[in-house]
């Protein structure tokens, strides 16, 4: 692999690097660890913080930290080893803090230093001392239940009280508990409490057959199977040594936005729904409706599933008739959205109703690392299609829509612009097959042994991240996935500060955030 421009630039001049693919990974010292990060994050993103259970080949626990290069395609990754305590970087990243709470909770790690070391998405009765992601922890078994409380942050003050909501609520959602401090109707703070939908995926990733193992992925958040599962596959090929063919590259873009597009519709209706424009929610399900349909006939299954292969493989190609089909339907896909677009663009009552609710503040959303659609609304041009491109994305590249609002209208507004973008370029890799090479894919390679390697999908809520590591023969060890949602939920709590209750949920709906991606 030729020597990436980034290694020269951001690499410290006396580091032992060990590169993994597109990963140049060194070790520190942890008292090096805060310094060496600070300096990075000034002019990288930090992707993902994760931590891997080691005692058996050296002793000790890595936990690695992944900066992204973006348009360049690489990640560094700085490294430390310890034994029961490491640094915090949150005083100095705030976004760093999910990550370290959920190796504190998931690895019995502690961030010294760290301002909130609560437990995350494990709940209450969860026995203490014990932590699922350490490797000698049975994932067969279920322990016992503990009898704990968790506690809390109160605001004080005269007329403060506190509203609870859920987690079980009146429609059809998943689990999760949302604690309103309020003076009358206005919210001065809000605190989500997650973690309902534990499943223990992680851990899964361990312990499942190779062939159960993309099924996992499909089903980490089901309105992304078709992202998440990606994601596993690029990871994995890198791993392999795989480079899927052009054809799927073309198949991997259509589909992509094909499952962008029925969300983003979904959610444009039911943000005028909750907005009270009961015309605009009919017909964003309608219009939503119309893509799945679409994605069964291409498929077999509305939310995408069983499409991917490890290699580039795709369970069914597109005959040539039917992608000038498929063509057509989008033309028409396109016209009908836009004529309802036309009717709610002149309704003053919706964009009034959408306008100045649930600002989040740029400086807010970049503290929290926020990404996808709410960090687009706030200005934020981060997008995994074109800063780290994959599938067919580097030929068939994509207009970054940023909107600077940062309030539900925002919002709105980006997964508009989006559904445009994505029906332009469900189209052209469409037109992309016909001159595509042949579809059948390579095999998977065997994996490299004592590896690591990133795969990074822009979902429709925001970029997914799968890292993957092998132990010494050459089998999967660890697999951690950071799902958008993970970092956008801390975010959710400002934007809803100021409101009123009855405006929390359009707030939450203009960012619906899934609790299943986030709990794991």
């Amino acid at each position: 692999m030729d020597r990436s421009a980034a290694w020269d630039r951001y690499l410290p001049p006396k580091a032992a690097i060990s590169e993994y693919g597109r990963i140049a990974a060194y070790e520190l010292q942890p008292g090096e660890v805060v310094e060496e990060c600070r300096r990075l994050y000034r002019d990288l993103p930090l992707k993902i913080i994760t931590a891997f259970d080691e005692r058996q080949e050296t002793g000790a626990f890595r936990i690695m930290y992944l900066f992204g290069v973006p348009r360049e395609n690489r990640f560094l990754a700085p490294f430390i080893r310890v034994q029961e305590a490491f640094p915090s970087l949150t005083p100095v990243i705030h976004e760093a803090s999910t990550y370290e709470r959920k190796i504190k909770t998931f690895f019995g790690l502690i961030p010294e230093g760290h301002p909130d070391p609560r437990s995350i998405i494990l709940h209450e009765n969860w026995p203490a001392g014990l932590f699922p992601l350490r490797k000698d922890f049975p994932g067969d078994s279920r322990p016992a239940e503990a009898a704990g409380e968790f506690p809390f942050r109160r605001i004080g003050g005269e007329g403060v009280y506190e509203i609870p909501v859920g987690p079980v609520h009146a429609g059809i959602i998943e689990p999760g508990h949302f604690r309103f401090s309020v003076a009358g109707e206005e919210i001065l703070f809000l605190e989500p409490r997650l973690g309902y939908s534990h499943r223990g995926c992680e851990k899964l990733f361990e312990t499942l057959a190779p062939a159960d193992r993309l099924r996992l992925a499909e089903r980490i958040s089901g309105d992304s199977s078709y992202s998440h599962s990606l994601a596993f596959c690029l990871a994995l090929e890198e791993l392999g040594g795989t480079r899927p063919g052009e054809q799927a590259g073309f198949l991997r873009v259509l589909f992509s936005e094909l499952e962008r597009i029925a969300n983003h519709l979904g959610d444009i209706g039911a943000i005028m729904t909750d907005a009270g424009f009961n015309f605009g929610g009919a017909q964003g399900a309608r219009l939503r409706e119309t893509v799945m349909r679409m994605n069964d006939a291409l498929t077999g299954s509305r939310f995408l599933r069983g499409v991917n292969r490890i290699g580039g493989g795709i369970s069914r190609q597109i005959p040539a008739e039917t992608a000038r089909l498929i063509d057509g339907e989008l033309r028409g896909l396109l016209a009908e959205f836009t004529a309802v677009m036309a009717v709610a663009d002149n309704s003053h009552s919706l964009l009034n109703r959408l306008e100045h609710t649930g600002t989040l503040a740029a400086q807010t959303a970049r503290d929290h690392g926020v990404i996808g659609v709410a960090g687009k609304a706030v200005g934020f041009s981060a997008d995994a299609r074109v800063d780290y491109p994959y599938a067919a994305y580097g030929t068939l590249v994509p207009e970054v829509v940023t909107e600077t609002g940062g309030d539900v209208l925002a919002r709105f507004t980006v997964r508009v612009r989006e559904v445009r973008n994505s029906l332009d370029l469900a189209r052209r890799a469409l037109g992309g097959l016909s001159a595509a090479d042949d579809p059948v894919a390579p095999e998977a390679g065997a994996l490299a042994p004592n590896a690591y390697a990133l795969g990074i999908v822009e979902g429709w809520r925001g970029d997914i991240v799968y890292l993957a590591a092998t132990d010494a023969r050459g089998k999967i060890s660890r697999v951690d996935v950071r799902d958008p949602s993970f970092l956008n939920w801390t975010a959710l709590s400002y934007a809803a500060v100021g409101n009123v209750v009855p405006d929390f949920p359009l707030i939450n709906k203009s960012f619906n955030l899934s609790y299943a991606g986030n709990d794991l």
